[in-house]
């Protein structure tokens, strides 16, 4: 559980919400001074149908118990060997966020950033992006979750890198990118990534 060793850190939990549609535990954590808030998404492995699932645990269960103790889970990348590469196109098809934990691990999917925090609207700031090379993506921001129509966000999808499988073949897999949002209502006094999910689609947790 990633939980504790967040809160070792100074991170504290404000929200919490399951999301049923997408089969993720969703947790809002607040840091100890002013720095970045984090949004942390545990999959549920009984959203996969048996043959995904099983092939997700057996992943899972080849990591070292070492590598599960504090920092470890969070610094040290993917904990268990690369899947082959059947496997991750197998989990990637039964759900996108499968597919990524089995290459990547439990590490940062995307940076998000508060246009308001950063002093410029989003139309410029995407301008910008543009200009360096960086295009936004309409699909690959609900890889994840939904986003609230509250605020106006855009995801731009880092570059593809070919990595290797555990049968030594290599294959390009997409990595993250980042996000841009806005909060539509200045007068609203939530953060902008307190609103970040849409209402109906999450159940608030105790």
């Amino acid at each position: 559980d990633l939980l504790p060793n967040l809160g070792h850190l100074g991170y504290r939990p404000v929200h919490r919400y399951a999301m049923a549609d997408r089969g993720l535990l969703v947790t809002l954590l607040a840091p100890p001074d002013n720095g970045a808030w984090l949004v942390l998404a545990e999959f549920q492995l009984g959203t996969l149908s048996r043959q995904p699932c099983d092939t997700l645990q057996q992943l899972v269960k080849q990591t070292h118990y070492r590598d599960t103790r504090g920092k470890n889970l969070l610094c040290r990348g993917r904990p268990w060997p690369m899947p082959r590469w059947d496997d991750y196109a197998l989990l990637h098809a039964a759900h996108p966020l499968a597919g990524w934990i089995s290459a990547m691990g439990p590490s940062v999917h995307h940076a998000g950033f508060d246009c308001a925090r950063l002093g410029h609207d989003i139309t410029a700031l995407d301008t910008a992006l543009a200009a360096s090379g960086f295009k936004t993506s309409e699909t690959l921001q609900h890889a994840v979750f939904p986003v609230s129509p509250l605020l106006e966000y855009r995801f731009y999808p880092a570059c593809s890198q070919r990595l290797p499988f555990a049968e030594g073949d290599e294959h390009r897999i997409p990595l993250g990118g980042l996000a841009l949002l806005q909060k539509r209502l200045s007068g609203d006094h939530e953060r902008a990534v307190e609103l970040l999910l849409p209402h109906h689609t999450r159940c608030e947790l105790p």
